[in-house]
């Protein structure tokens, strides 16, 4: 892993932090100078907990949702976030309704799909789209066409991190962002700055965490 020290972004709850690593790492479709570790949070109840009650105010409020769609293994905030939109309460648009915590299954490339038992959860249904990290958008948007192809309803998109306002059209609702991040860039894998410069990649990371090179 990289030398660069490791830390956290700290918040007034002290469940709620991002845990961050300097250096240099290769995703599927960049490179970035950050290494974003959202495994406790998509593993440990008190920080999915902690991260479900901070984006459920987005969508309590105004918005109907039938179907919590989880990328990037976010199943147990997604499982959270079903439990506080479900909450009693006069102001809560969703209270005492079922809501399906249900996730895509990968294809070819970057496509999504649902087998026929797990369609009837998405068909004419109001779906949150919920990610680890939006930064390339790649598997949002992907997540947007299957659940219109299967005739859904995309209500919002929701992540831990983004580096977008927007994706597919829709506003991304995300607790940090790159400004939370000091110096944070991203760069396409041809144009890396640190590979022209002969830096190696520190790790390949993704939606299940890193491997050392």
């Amino acid at each position: 892993m990289s030398t660069e020290k490791s830390y956290k972004i700290k918040t007034k709850n002290p469940d709620l932090f991002l845990r961050v690593t300097k250096g240099h790492f290769a995703t599927n479709h960049s490179h970035t100078n950050y290494y974003i570790d959202v495994t406790m949070q998509k593993s440990r109840f008190s920080e999915a907990s902690a991260v479900a009650k901070e984006l459920v105010s987005h969508y309590n409020l105004n918005t109907i949702v039938d179907a919590i769609l989880c990328l990037d293994g976010t199943e147990v905030i997604g499982a959270c976030l079903a439990q506080e939109l479900t909450k009693g309460s006069y102001v809560n648009l969703n209270a005492h309704r079922t809501i399906y915590v249900v996730k895509p299954e990968h294809i070819t490339g970057s496509q999504l799909m649902f087998r026929d038992n797990i369609v009837p959860m998405i068909e004419k249904k109001n779906v949150l789209i919920l990610a680890a990290s939006v930064t390339t958008g790649y598997t949002a948007q992907s997540a947007v066409e299957a659940v219109n192809y299967y005739n859904g309803t995309v209500v919002g998109i929701c992540a831990i991190f983004s580096t977008a306002d927007s994706c597919a059209g829709y506003p991304v609702q995300a607790i940090f962002d790159p400004n939370d991040l000091e110096g944070y860039a991203s760069y396409a894998s041809h144009d890396c700055p640190f590979c022209k410069a002969g830096k190696k990649i520190d790790a390949l990371v993704n939606s299940f965490g890193y491997s050392k090179l």
